[in-house]
């Protein structure tokens, strides 16, 4: 039998799915917690699907997940009723010291509807971002607990392209711990 070393790990992998949606039908949906799978048989105008791994853990959202878990102070879970998934054009490479992203004006839109889900050891966050959301180049992703919290666990930088009006972009977040 082999030794065990001790390691634990956080891998990171995004996923942005894209879609033609000049009626908001597919926004409306997929906000709702329907599935991608359903969306791309029910209403077409499937444009492709973004995959993104890893990203860099932010100090300041570890330390807070580390208090959620310790049971310090009073702490604001990245749950359905407070997570957020933001994203921005600042394309500025990602650093630990970070608090947020950086575009000035970047979009953060709540959970969709029964997310975050978790299977096994993953977690997983989702968001839809509907035809007048986020249209901008899309360059920096996180995901932090609400407004008021506001503590980013991450921040990935690459560039995914421009969503422009008449397009609905849902972005997903998954953290396996291993």
């Amino acid at each position: 039998m082999g030794e065990i070393k001790e390691r634990m790990r956080l891998r990171a992998e995004w996923q942005i799915d894209k879609f033609k949606d000049p009626t908001g039908e597919v926004e409306k949906f997929l906000r709702n917690g329907g599935s991608i799978e359903e969306a791309i048989k029910r209403f077409g105008g499937y444009i492709g699907r973004e995959k993104m791994k890893d990203n860099v853990g932010l100090n300041t959202g570890i330390q807070y997940l580390i208090d959620c878990i310790c049971g310090i102070g009073t702490t604001t879970k990245w749950d359905n009723t407070n997570a957020r998934l933001g994203v921005g054009s600042d394309a500025t490479a990602a650093d630990p010291t970070q608090t947020d992203l950086l575009d000035a004006t970047p979009t953060w839109k709540s959970m969709d509807a029964t997310w975050p889900q978790r299977s096994a050891q993953t977690a997983e966050w989702r968001s839809t971002f509907g035809t007048g959301d986020a249209n901008e180049a899309w360059n920096e992703y996180g995901v932090d607990n609400g407004a008021t919290a506001h503590k980013l666990i991450n921040r990935k930088v690459e560039a995914k392209g421009t969503k422009v009006s008449g397009e609905t972009w849902t972005l997903s977040l998954k953290i396996t711990v291993s």
